[in-house]
């Protein structure tokens, strides 16, 4: 009687199985960097097509008002990527001058209406970079003092 063949997996089968499951790693990891960049694609045309409200200078009254109420003295305004301004946040990572010029969309708009009407009243405007992830600079924050 002839000795039966082993059941055993094969290694060309175990090859198969380890790419398959590589192979769906790697379109996964694909499928989600496409999302993700896809999302901030979205967000930035928001970012660059958002206006100021009609509403904005009671609202921006009001949290100034509630601000002091708790005894501070600014309010940060806006949150957003350093990769939005024109030189990824350099200018203001580095407090130049003329970091102001660096801006764009919302936070330009931001800032040409704390130009034209808060700065004649005496508030201030700042800008900082919030983060650093991986040592380059993350956020920056937009704050409004008095």
């Amino acid at each position: 009687m002839p000795i039966p063949e082993p059941a055993i997996i094969r290694p060309t089968e175990l090859k198969r199985i380890a790419d398959d499951k590589e192979e769906a790693a790697i379109r996964e990891a694909l499928e989600h960097k496409a999302k993700r960049d896809q999302e901030h694609k979205d967000l930035y045309k928001q970012f660059t097509e958002r206006h100021l409200t009609p509403d904005a200078d009671k609202r921006f009254s009001e949290d100034v008002r509630q601000a002091a109420e708790r005894g501070e003295r600014e309010i940060q305004i806006l949150r957003f990527p350093s990769a939005w301004c024109s030189d990824r946040g350099r200018a203001i990572n580095n407090l130049e001058p003329d970091w102001p010029l660096t801006l764009t969309g919302y936070a330009k708009e931001c800032y040409d209406a704390f130009d034209k009407w808060l700065r004649p009243m005496g508030y201030k405007m700042r800008a900082e970079i919030l983060d650093f992830p991986g040592g380059v600079p993350g956020d920056v924050g937009l704050f409004i003092g008095w």
